[in-house]
């Protein structure tokens, strides 16, 4: 796979970033954060025109059919930008169950709407008891008549409270299987609850409570849930990738500029040998971050289902690694300023320090990593 931008690919680039410097400043960013706006409608149409929303949503359903290459260059910037919206959940994830798995009347339904920003859908599937185990889900879906009843509360879903609809799992009455619907916002006994996250994003709680959806609302066979969920998270994880290097950069290039203006002892501090020393070594980790994330994305062009996990599992953690110890050098770099609300430091450190959470923790993605090697052994 090539990583050289096409030209394409590289006035994507450069106009999210003017987007971004121009009207996503941080200044905004944290007043959008803080006001506990759900979501910026107006940020999130012009996401929608310039294509970053159904960047890889087949053509056919109103996107550009673009592959994940160009991906990471679109979450690169988001990253580069801390952008709030969930274009991960819904432009990414969410396209690429429904690309795969959805019937032609939920793609024609959902696609087109997600592309052009009319519709947020997002997943849920993490529950108080299954941590990032999704098979062990305890939400349950009874069988009437044609349809199914839903029962059951879904945790920590991204972007809960601006979803449209929700990709959520539940296992099938009477069997092992379990599988993905695709239920609206608006169902009679579903109830949202909204919260902040600690890096300025927003998650919600759903519960559902004898939800009424019909066979229509399966994603895929009931078995295909966990493959259908699979598939997204896999493409979560190489986004995340791309967003963290990204965001890293751009922390990288906020201390350098710090180092280049603050003074002691009559000199800047970048002038320093042993500070040097530290800007480099968060160079060499960005650089390691950055290069896993195109491994991330060669993952899921990857046949070999085990070797997809294994390289999209040591991206994940190489992205935690970096983007902790990146973070942590950034605040100390800014002295008792990297501490203080007033700059922006903090924000990407809370930003990468959750990356690490979300998806699959390094714990998880250390323990399946090593599941695939004894067993290719």
């Amino acid at each position: 796979m090539d990583f050289t931008y096409s030209e394409e690919q590289q006035m994507l680039a450069d106009s999210l970033r003017r987007f971004i410097d121009t009207e996503y400043t941080f200044e905004a960013r944290r007043k959008s954060s803080r006001a506990g706006e759900a979501l910026d409608r107006g940020l999130w149409n012009k996401l929608a025109e310039m294509g970053v929303l159904g960047l890889t949503v087949p053509a056919d359903f109103g996107g550009f059919g673009e592959g994940a290459a160009s991906q990471l260059v679109v979450q690169r910037e988001l990253g580069r930008g801390l952008v709030l919206e969930p274009v991960t959940p819904s432009g990414v994830m969410s396209a690429a169950i429904l690309s795969a798995y959805g019937s032609q009347p939920q793609k024609e339904q959902w696609l087109p709407a997600i592309a052009g920003g009319e519709r947020i859908v997002t997943l849920a599937y993490l529950e108080p008891t299954t941590r990032y185990r999704p098979e062990t889900a305890r939400a349950s879906a009874e069988r009437n008549g044609s349809g199914y009843v839903l029962n059951g509360t879904k945790s920590l879903v991204w972007h809960g409270a601006s979803a449209d609809a929700y990709l959520l799992t539940a296992r099938i009455a009477g069997s092992n299987d379990v599988a993905l619907f695709l239920v609206p916002r608006g169902s009679a006994g579903l109830t949202v609850t909204g919260y902040p996250t600690i890096d300025g994003l927003r998650a919600a709680d759903v519960s559902l409570q004898n939800v009424t959806v019909g066979a229509d609302a399966l994603v895929g066979q009931p078995a295909d849930g966990l493959a259908a969920l699979g598939l997204g998270m896999e493409h979560g994880v190489a986004a995340l990738c791309a967003e963290g290097a990204g965001a890293m950069e751009k922390l990288i290039e906020i201390t350098g500029e710090y180092l280049g203006t603050r003074r002691q002892f009559g000199k800047p501090l970048a002038a320093f040998q042993a500070l040097q020393h530290r800007m480099a070594d968060m160079l060499v980790q960005k650089e390691l971050a950055l290069s896993m994330a195109y491994v991330a994305v060669q993952a899921l062009d990857e046949t070999d289902p085990a070797r997809r996990r294994r390289m999209l599992s040591a991206a994940k953690v190489t992205l935690a690694r970096a983007g902790r110890y990146v973070g942590q050098q950034a605040v100390q770099l800014h002295g008792g300023m990297g501490m203080t609300d007033e700059l922006s430091v903090g924000d990407y450190f809370k930003r990468l320090t959750m990356l690490d959470q979300l998806l699959g923790d390094s714990d998880y993605h250390l323990q399946r990593f090593g599941e695939v090697m004894e067993t290719a052994a």
